[in-house]
This record gives C-alpha cells, sequence and structure tokens, in this order.
C-alpha cells in the first residue's frame, strides 16, 4: 500500500519559519518528480515547489526566494524549508509523487499568525 506521510506542520508567527517532511513507502517503482502544494480556505490547490529525481526545481513565484524543496532519492522523501513565513502562507501543504502514477499525502496544516 502506497502511502505519503507529511510532518512538521504547525502555527508559527509571521517572519517565522517550518520544515515540512514527506516519506512515500509502498512504492516498489521508481519515483519520479515530488512536490509540495497547498490549499488555503476557499481556495484551489495549488503548486507550491516541484523536484525532478534529478534535483531541478522549480517554485511558485509567491515563495521565491523563501522555501527550498529538497529530496532524498535513496529514501523516497521530499522536504519543503520555508522561512519568512507571511499570513498569507496559511494552508494545508500536501505531498505529491509521481512513477509516473500520482500520489497524495493526507496534508498537514500550516498555520501563519499576523
Amino acid at each position: 500500500q502506497v502511502q505519503l506521510v507529511e510532518s512538521g506542520g504547525g502555527l508559527v508567527q509571521a517572519g517565522g519559519s517550518l520544515r515540512l517532511s514527506c516519506a512515500a513507502s509502498g512504492i516498489s517503482s521508481r519515483v519520479l518528480n515530488m512536490a509540495w502544494y497547498r490549499q488555503a480556505p476557499g481556495k484551489q490547490r495549488e503548486l507550491v515547489a516541484f523536484i525532478t529525481s534529478g534535483g531541478t526545481t522549480n517554485y511558485a513565484d509567491s515563495v521565491k526566494g523563501r522555501f527550498t524543496i529538497s529530496r532524498d532519492n535513496s529514501k523516497n522523501t521530499v522536504a519543503l524549508q520555508m522561512n519568512s513565513l507571511k499570513p498569507e502562507d496559511t494552508a494545508v501543504y500536501y505531498c505529491w509523487a509521481t512513477t509516473p502514477r500520482a500520489y497524495w499525502g493526507q496534508g498537514t496544516q500550516v498555520t501563519v499568525s499576523s
């Protein structure tokens, strides 16, 4: 059974930092791309950061320079370091991975207070 399990969410003040982690288990195929998405209340889910198996990254304009995505291919894990957090970063953050079949995590809440 494939599982993506996120951890690291929580409540932080504006300007603070959080680190999200996601571990993929039960995947027999090679994990290709991995990413973090987020969904704020009343809004559509949006791509935050993306990383290929080769380490190429891409970021939403709103998080460039503040967030950093990284991965460990040997462990099928992906992390998102979030610095200089803003109230508008408040959302449920989801881990995503492809083999190329797509898998989603259950989400972790990030709340940034002003």
